[in-house]
């Protein structure tokens, strides 16, 4: 959490990529996803992103717009109301189609190489570990698992075929929120069972696992 303020207190001290990486961490967007997002694929008034393509690479290394990695991957993300207001702030000075546009050029979209660079320019600038831009995605996607949404729900966010997938991705998060969660129905059952659940305790403590 505290590499996550620092972070995003390093990331306003530039506007244009302020709202890059803000609307990156509250989606959990892949690279390509977000850098070939348009105004058209964006509904304030709903408060959502329309994810319809992302950029591929083609046989020059140069970027090109194409279908998304899977079919789940068109899909509908929910907006929080702060990056919402980020996006409608950008929009009133907004230059082309593209919602982050390459910088030097609005009419084209943004290059993932060039997102990828300034990430890394970031962490330094920040004195943060390095890290793939991917992993922006997975900051998401564990805050959203620890914050209470449930499996097949972030699946759907993220664009992966089936819930299972983000579980089996995810299980380091989820080991620690199956602890918390024997804890709070521990808690829960001995305002009913008092005494009687003491016995039960032990026998599960000492009893070898199968």
């Amino acid at each position: 959490d505290k590499q996550l303020d620092r972070f995003i207190e390093e990331i306003r001290k530039d506007p244009y990529w302020f709202d890059f990486f803000y609307t990156e961490i509250t989606t959990g967007m892949r690279l390509g996803e977000i850098c070939s997002v348009r105004w058209e694929d964006f509904d304030a008034k709903k408060g959502v992103i329309k994810v319809r393509r992302t950029l591929h690479r083609d046989d020059k290394g140069n970027p090109i717009v194409g279908d998304t990695k899977t079919f789940a991957g068109r899909r509908l993300i929910y907006l929080p109301d702060s990056t919402v207001s980020v996006l409608v702030d950008r929009k009133k000075t907004a230059y082309g189609d593209w919602i982050f546009h390459y910088p030097l050029a609005p009419e084209l979209p943004m290059n993932p190489s060039t997102a990828y660079r300034k990430l890394k320019q970031i962490l330094r600038d920040a004195d943060l570990p390095d890290m793939r831009f991917h992993d922006l995605r997975h900051t998401f996607a564990t805050h959203a698992l620890t914050s209470g949404v449930d499996a097949k729900t972030l699946s759907g966010i993220l664009g992966h075929t089936n819930a299972s997938f983000t579980l089996d991705t995810y299980t380091h998060v989820t080991t620690d929120m199956h602890a918390q969660a024997a804890e709070v129905v521990c808690g829960f059952l001995q305002q009913f069972l008092g005494e009687d659940l003491k016995p039960w305790q032990e026998k599960e403590k000492t009893e070898p696992v199968p």
